[in-house]
């Protein structure tokens, strides 16, 4: 694991920008981090509400501020994440396998934000099956 994935895991209070109301990898990300322990911040423009808890329609309408923030949109959304994230002070940003794009890891290279891409998160936050056993094939591969 890079020093920026220690970094970000060890992050307790995160938002999750495209988190889906009710599935979807968003949503599955959403609750595998609340039951490991993460205080986590649903990001969607177009919902209320997220599994029972209030979800904000931007970073900038956060209660509080976060330690870090996760893409689960397009890449072309990433990018825009990735200028807020530069905006509001945020230093550290997780791009979701299938959310990076080379334009936003270069503006967060750029601005001094710590990124991690083509990475799953779940499978560095202490997941169970069937992600544990990703973990364990590419530890093997010296891919991990």
């Amino acid at each position: 694991m890079t020093n920026e994935m220690e970094a970000f895991v060890a992050e307790k209070t995160l938002a999750i920008v495209g988190v889906s109301r009710t599935r979807g990898f968003g949503n599955t990300l959403f609750k595998h981090l609340k039951r490991k322990g993460y205080r986590v911040f649903p990001v969607n423009a177009q919902a209320e509400e997220v599994e029972g808890q209030r979800c904000f329609r931007r970073l900038d309408d956060l209660p509080e501020p976060v330690g870090g923030v996760v893409t689960v949109v397009p890449p072309a959304e990433t990018e825009k994440v990735a200028a807020d994230c530069a905006r509001l002070g945020i230093r550290s940003m997780w791009m979701q396998q299938g959310s990076e794009s080379p334009a936003a890891i270069a503006f967060c290279r750029e601005k001094g934000i710590a990124e991690v891409h083509g990475e799953c998160l779940i499978m560095h936050t202490e997941a169970g099956f069937p992600h544990s056993l990703h973990r364990w094939i590419w530890k093997k591969l010296g891919k991990y």
